[in-house]
């Protein structure tokens, strides 16, 4: 039974990978959609005005563990990381309204994550890039084209990213 059971999660997880490879519509090599997103501080970023910058798309939400995992190493290993840098990181709430989102940074805040995220509460944003899965990112060059597209959340994948981020520097 072992020998089967082992084989048998492997198809799983390559099944999955799989599907969250489907899950986006924009591919790497494409150019990224253009949008502007209300930030939680009332500000506003347009992606197009971010031309010249390495720009990161994070979809997230408040109910996705995987997403607040990724969220506990994101103030190190990104935002301190890449401070001065041409860098912008642009973490965009998928489908939740704003209360429930300030809500959860609230929380966040006082377990030492704390930065401004962006508000997509009829998926609008979220329905140019994507289908299914998150957290869900996309690495954007400086002339706006995706490079690198991650879905899920594991210490390898925040690596990776990290990897990436800095070959677009």
């Amino acid at each position: 039974m072992k020998h089967i059971l082992i084989p048998l999660l492997f198809l799983c997880s390559m099944a999955l990978n799989a599907q969250a490879d489907r899950g986006s519509i924009l591919k790497e090599k494409d150019k990224a959609a253009d949008f502007t997103v209300e930030m939680l501080d009332g500000t506003s970023i347009t992606l197009s005005d971010l031309k010249g910058k390495v720009v990161l798309i994070n979809f997230w939400a408040t109910w996705c563990g995987p997403c607040m995992a990724e969220f506990k190493e994101i103030p190190k290993e990104l935002l301190e990381r890449f401070a001065n840098e041409d860098f912008v990181f642009v973490p965009i709430s998928r489908g939740e309204n704003k209360f429930l989102v300030e809500q959860k940074m609230e929380s966040l805040k006082k377990k030492g994550i704390n930065f401004n995220v962006g508000l997509d509460p009829t998926k609008d944003i979220w329905d140019l890039y994507a289908t299914k899965y998150i957290p869900k990112n996309y690495l954007i060059d400086k002339n706006g084209v995706i490079r690198y597209i991650s879905t899920g959340y594991s210490k390898e994948s925040m690596k990776t990213l990290v990897e990436e981020i800095r070959k677009l520097l």
